[in-house]
């Protein structure tokens, strides 16, 4: 058993592969060097003056409802 001659060959193989990888990713764009889209907005989404006064009543009511079921156990 040749150790260096299985080394070798083995060597050869990967980098073989990783020229197939790099064709590969270079052909279907997945690539590191690849160009990427406008960053996606990440967060909540903002409210305007109405929609933030409509959510305080409706959450106003729903602690209203809240504490009354408590204060009638």
């Amino acid at each position: 058993m040749d150790l260096y001659r299985i080394i070798r060959e083995l060597v050869q193989e990967r980098d073989r592969l990783t020229l197939i990888i790099q064709s590969l990713e270079e052909h279907s764009g997945a690539g590191r060097g690849r160009k990427r889209g406008p960053a996606a907005r990440r967060g909540r989404k903002s409210m305007d003056r109405a929609a933030r006064q409509q959510v305080s009543e409706r959450m106003k009511r729903y602690w209203e409802k809240r504490r009354a079921q408590k204060a009638g156990m």
